[in-house]
C-alpha cells in the first residue's frame, strides 16, 4: 500500500512537471538544432561584407603621439585603450580608444586622426558612413532606410555597442543593416535575418527576457533544477512501474491447483 502510494505521488508529480517545463524544453530543443545547423559565418554576415582594402607598406605615415598631443590639448586624458591603424574610405586613419578624466571607466570615448597628415579627423557625416556601407557590401546596393541611433535599448540588436552610430539598410525581402559608429568609421555590427533569427532563439534559450545575453540569470537556473529534478522522476518512476510478480501471484503459480474428489 505505502509503495502504491509512493508511486502516486511521483507519476503525479512528474506529470506536473513536465508540464510546466515542457515548454521550456521545447523551445531549448529547438534552439539547439537550430544553432548546431546554423553556419555562423552566415548568421554574421561575413559572407555580406567586403574588408576594408589593405593599407600599401609604402605608404607615409605619421606617429599616432602627434594625435594624442592635440588631443590633450582638447580634453584631458586618464588612460588610452588601444590605438589602431583602419581605412576608413581608402585612407589610412589613426583610431584611439580612450577614457577622459572624470568619466568611469566603460565610457570609451573614441577619436579619429588621419594617418598621413597627423591631424584630427572630424565624425563621418551621414553621407560618409553611407559610402562606407555601400563599399563593404557584397548584395544588391538599393538602399532602403538610414536611421541615426544616439541610444539603444537592451532588445535591440545593436544593444551594448558604440554610439552615436548609423543604421543603413539594404533591400526590403531579406533586410541586411550595417551598423557605422560616427566617431569611428568603419562597420562595427551586420545584421541580417539568420543573425536576428538566432538573436531570437537564444532570448529562449537563455531565458534572458530582459537583455537577452545573461545566461547565468536565476529563471534559467530555476528552470534547468526543474529539468533535473523532472529526469530524476522519470528514472524513478520507471523504477516503480517495472512489473514484478506480487508474492500471491508467486504462490498460486508455484502450488499446483488441487482438485476435488467425489
Amino acid at each position: 500500500m505505502r509503495q502504491s502510494r509512493i508511486h502516486f505521488y511521483i507519476r503525479r508529480s512528474h506529470r506536473w512537471l513536465g508540464f510546466i517545463i515542457g515548454i521550456q524544453f521545447l523551445a531549448w530543443t529547438i534552439g539547439g538544432l537550430y544553432f548546431s545547423w546554423s553556419d555562423m559565418d552566415e548568421v554574421h554576415g561575413d559572407y555580406e561584407h567586403i574588408q576594408p582594402s589593405l593599407i600599401g607598406s609604402k605608404v607615409t605615415l605619421h606617429s599616432p603621439m602627434l594625435l594624442l598631443d592635440t588631443l590633450n590639448k582638447i580634453e584631458a586624458l586618464d588612460s588610452i585603450s588601444d590605438v589602431r591603424l583602419v581605412t576608413i574610405l581608402n585612407k589610412p586613419h589613426w583610431l584611439i580608444s580612450y577614457f577622459p578624466k572624470g568619466h568611469e571607466r566603460h565610457h570609451t570615448k573614441y577619436i579619429l586622426g588621419d594617418a598621413e597628415s597627423g591631424s584630427i579627423r572630424p565624425s563621418l557625416t551621414k553621407e560618409e558612413c553611407v559610402l562606407v556601407a555601400i563599399n563593404s557590401y557584397t548584395g544588391n546596393k538599393k538602399l532602403e532606410h538610414v536611421e541615426f541611433l544616439t541610444q539603444t535599448d537592451k532588445h535591440h540588436e545593436y544593444r551594448g555597442q558604440p554610439l552615436p552610430a548609423y543604421a543603413i539598410t539594404f533591400g526590403t525581402q531579406s533586410p541586411v543593416t550595417f551598423y557605422i559608429p560616427a566617431d569611428i568609421g568603419v562597420v562595427q555590427k551586420v545584421r541580417n535575418t539568420p543573425w536576428r533569427r538566432f538573436d531570437f532563439l537564444w532570448m529562449l534559450h537563455t531565458m534572458d527576457y530582459s537583455g537577452r545575453d545573461n545566461i547565468t540569470n536565476w529563471l534559467l537556473r530555476f528552470f534547468s533544477i526543474l529539468g533535473l529534478v523532472t529526469v530524476l522522476s522519470g528514472f524513478t518512476l520507471f523504477y516503480f512501474s517495472m512489473k514484478r510478480p506480487r508474492r500471491s501471484e508467486t504462490r498460486r503459480r508455484g502450488t499446483p491447483r488441487r482438485t476435488s474428489s467425489r
